[in-house]
């Protein structure tokens, strides 16, 4: 009986510990990723990246559009020479891509042609990671600026450094009122997604989820 008694015990406080430790991480976590989001951290760089979101049979989505807004201003800024847009397509995009859209909305508002690249074959943020990675390489890239999505930036930071990346965070302009709801899943998101990239583990039904919800990727 004593026996049982302690083990329920040990289990308890075993299940008390994994709360806390579990409560302490994700405060941590959720804590940086507002942090990241609430600075804009661009400074000369050798190019800058957007990362892609959703458009509509050639016409950018309002956020990959405001991504790309924030891109213009930086270059006209002169913080950088290039800008590599990143993201690939599906079979009812009707062979637009994220980064080809986002490439012809740079060219229409005035960035040379000479002075983008367009990266057509990612679908997912690790994938666009990756992808900028063998740009930065060929191009002899060190330093780069990352457009995103606020909350999306801190998940990016972590994926650019284990890429080899040196990055500095630029989170597009908000974009009107966001439903609470919608803002709470993409803050979920982006917790658990990262959790996951520490913990080293791929989990494709997270995304799915969340497709729809949140144009991130």
């Amino acid at each position: 009986m004593g026996s049982r008694t302690e083990t329920v015990a040990w289990l308890r406080w075993t299940m008390v510990a994994l709360l806390l430790a579990g409560t302490g991480w994700f405060t941590w976590v959720y804590r940086q990723i507002i942090a990241t989001a609430e600075q804009d951290n661009a400074r000369p760089a050798d190019a800058i990246a957007v990362f892609g979101a959703a458009e509509y049979v050639g016409r950018p989505s309002p956020v990959l559009r405001a991504r790309l807004d924030k891109a213009v201003f930086l270059f006209d800024e002169g913080m950088a020479p290039m800008i590599i847009t990143l993201g690939g397509g599906a079979e009812k995009d009707f062979g637009k891509t994220e980064g080809g859209v986002g490439r012809d909305y740079l060219l229409a508002n005035g960035v040379p042609y000479g002075q983008i690249i367009a990266e057509t074959k990612s679908f997912d943020t690790e994938q666009q990671v990756a992808s900028l990675a063998r740009i930065a390489a060929q191009r002899h890239l060190g330093h780069l600026i990352v457009v995103s999505d606020g909350t999306h930036l801190f998940r990016i930071a972590l994926l650019c450094k284990r890429a080899g990346l040196s990055v500095y965070t630029s989170p597009r302009e908000p974009l009107g009122h966001i439903d609470d709801v919608v803002a709470a899943e993409r803050i979920a998101h982006e917790m658990l997604s990262y959790t996951f990239e520490r913990m080293d583990l791929n989990v494709s039904w997270l995304r799915l989820w969340m497709q729809g919800r949140t144009a991130e990727g």
